[in-house]
């Protein structure tokens, strides 16, 4: 047998899960509250865009948030200080809206978390035939491609998913035609009294 090994390359994206009970609690938090409106700091082509408390959402992310930086020591073998929710807004994607590829700034790192994904997209999703990941779903990627690394990862979102991944990994979102609402929170994260942390 021949002996062989593989070294860990390019940024950690890290993807799990929440409980029923957490998710549940974070909807609560996603309101459509027009003072909140986020709209013009983001990459997106999406109208309804809102802030929502980043310390409540925080107290929920803790256990994940430990366990992303459990699995950064493992990814990079160096340790990353303690991180908290700095800016977090609720997205209310509908027929036609995107976000284009785009990176996030003033923050360490990033996440995504699916809140709602209604019936009508995951039908939507399921028949579709092209060859890109197709509707609502989000690709993340990194470096050039050149036939010799893997560039990309695409997801097709599950209510209760939470990605987190480095703030300048970049990433999109594909456009949905079904007559639905596709809800996820856009999240940043910083060191906790970092530079970033104000």
């Amino acid at each position: 047998m021949i002996k062989y090994r593989f070294y860990y390359w390019g940024p950690l994206l890290f993807h799990t899960q929440l409980t029923s009970k957490e998710l549940k609690a974070i909807k609560k938090m996603c309101k459509k509250d027009k003072t909140k409106s986020h709209v013009k700091s983001l990459a997106g082509d999406i109208k309804d865009e809102y802030l929502i408390d980043e310390n409540k959402l925080n107290n929920i992310l803790i256990p994940y948030i430990d366990t992303f930086r459990q699995a950064h020591e493992q990814w990079y073998g160096k340790p990353v200080s303690d991180l908290k929710v700095r800016t977090a807004w609720v997205n209310y994607m509908k027929p036609g809206d995107y976000n284009p590829l785009h990176t996030h700034g003033n923050c360490n790192f990033s996440g995504v978390i699916y809140v709602d994904i209604p019936k009508q997209l995951e039908k939507e999703i399921k028949e579709y035939e092209g060859k890109s990941i197709g509707p609502g779903a989000i690709s993340f990627l990194y470096g050039e491609e050149n036939g010799q690394a893997i560039t990309n990862k695409d997801a097709i979102p599950i209510n209760g998913d939470v990605y987190m991944f480095p703030y300048n990994l970049r990433h999109m979102v594909n456009p949905h035609k079904s007559n639905c609402e596709r809800v996820s929170i856009g999240v940043n994260f910083v060191i906790k009294g970092g530079p970033l942390d104000k």
